[in-house]
């Protein structure tokens, strides 16, 4: 759809009133150190209960334990560390409201809400798009790969809040809902991923070494191979390595995955990791790396401290290697706008689509049945 004022007027004429909220969706990090357990809690309740075998009364306790190794990590480690994710998040949020706006005028508001983080936990936010008089949503959760661990924990607590701000005896006041799938497949953010790479190895490699001597570790979030049976990523993830090595790999045929682990006991997690596919592309001669997070649309604290650390672990054993680390996607405009491209389709559906009517008075426990009819007979109908 092309934004010409006659579309913009006939979508206005329909209904002046309607407007979409855009719930866009991160996990947040948090930035000062009391709120390390608060967060590590929700972490366990939302993310460790998919997959690990640890009773639940556990989390607080271990919630505060993991809080001190990040107290130490962040505080003392790497000089006071404060995560800029939250930031550049809002960064996003504002060059997508920006990009949509110039399309749908002030019939959209980007609402940005945190998996972790107070003051934006998708119930507070939704109450907020409620208050506001939204009616209708588009959820966004803005992560490269879908899995129960990024949108299915965004869905889930969407849902959550959702429960708890309906009545349940009068008509729901949401009248529209729509959602944007991660996109580890859409061609446009593979091919910016490439273009990145390539930059940064003409800029700052091409004049010193050889393509073949230059090894590129494309890095993805770490997914645990048993997750309960929920989509874990990892077939996501591996997808998008292979697309963004396909462009690459004719010139630099030193290309590894590297996967971002987290360090937990009993879990078996994605290999190589990414300082095993650094050593394994040193071994076969690459005398400079680059790392690059194709995973991650947000920077934090793991593309940040983790990839840092396993840069510094690397350089003590092998100094004469150069080492590149890129940044995440972030706020790059040509990402903002295939953001905004994505969700112009949905905007237009939510503003053109009927209303829905969903009255939470009628969610009973239903059960339809497959019923099977043994009937033999032919009955012919003659009209």
């Amino acid at each position: 759809m092309v934004a010409t004022p006659e579309k913009l007027d006939q979508l206005q004429g329909r209904d002046s009133d309607d407007r979409v909220a855009v719930l866009l969706m991160g996990y947040g990090e948090v930035e000062s150190y009391e709120d390390f357990a608060n967060y590590n809690e929700q972490a366990l309740n939302l993310l460790t209960a998919k997959f690990a075998p640890v009773p639940t009364w556990i989390y607080p306790p271990l919630a505060k334990l993991l809080a001190m190794f990040d107290l130490h990590e962040w505080g003392h480690q790497h000089h006071q560390f404060i995560s800029p994710h939250n930031a550049i998040f809002e960064q996003q949020r504002a060059g997508l409201e920006r990009e949509l706006q110039t399309k749908w005028g002030d019939h959209i508001k980007v609402f940005k809400a945190f998996n972790f983080c107070q003051p934006f936990l998708p119930h507070q936010v939704l109450e907020e798009i409620k208050t506001q008089g939204f009616d209708k949503i588009l959820i966004y959760p803005l992560l490269v790969v879908d899995s129960i661990f990024t949108s299915g924990i965004a869905v889930e607590q969407v849902n959550k809040s959702l429960a708890k701000l309906t009545d349940s005896d009068s008509e729901h006041w949401l009248k529209g809902t729509r959602y944007i799938p991660s996109f580890f497949d859409r061609t446009e953010y593979i091919d910016l991923m490439a273009r990145l790479v390539e930059e940064k190895i003409h800029s700052e490699l091409a004049d010193a070494y050889l393509p073949s001597q230059i090894g590129i570790v494309l890095m993805n979030h770490g997914c645990p191979h048993k997750a309960k049976g929920f989509t874990s990523g990892i077939t996501e993830s591996q997808a998008l390595y292979d697309a963004v090595r396909d462009r690459l790999i004719h010139r630099y045929p030193l290309i590894s995955v590297g996967w971002l682990n987290h360090q937990t006991p009993l879990i078996e997690w994605t290999q190589p990791n990414a300082k095993l596919a650094a050593k394994n592309l040193i071994e076969l001669g690459a005398k400079a790396l680059i790392f690059m997070p194709i995973g991650f649309a947000t920077e934090n604290h793991e593309t940040l401290l983790d990839v840092e650390h396993i840069i510094e672990g690397l350089r003590r054993q092998h100094s004469d290697i150069s080492y590149v680390q890129m940044p995440c996607v972030n706020d790059h405009p040509d990402f903002i706008h295939m953001v905004a491209h994505w969700a112009h389709p949905q905007i237009e559906a939510l503003l053109s689509e009927q209303a829905l009517s969903v009255n939470p008075g009628l969610a009973g426990t239903h059960y339809h049945g497959h019923h099977h009819h043994h009937d033999h007979g032919h009955h012919h109908h003659h009209h």
